[in-house]
């Protein structure tokens, strides 16, 4: 018997650093505080403390910040 395929998806917070202008925004409105300004004044993130919720994409005045889906395939049951 076929196993059945079940899609799960994985998110990555990506920062163009070109277009980030350093306002802070995203800084001021992330609840985990996993964002923080670099040594050039652009927007970083902490991984070890971002969860990919997507806040800061959604207030980025330069919109710098993008939220980027993966699709994960797994086997469901074996």
């Amino acid at each position: 018997m076929a196993q059945a395929k079940k899609d799960s998806f994985a998110a990555e917070l990506l920062i163009n650093k070109e277009w980030c202008k350093g306002c802070g925004v995203c800084i001021a409105f992330c609840p985990k505080e996993a964002l923080f300004l670099d040594e050039n004044s652009k927007a970083k993130k902490d991984p070890e403390k971002c969860s990919a919720c997507g806040i800061c994409e959604t207030f980025c005045p330069d919109f710098a910040i993008s939220l980027v889906k993966r699709r994960l395939s797994v086997n469901a049951g074996k």
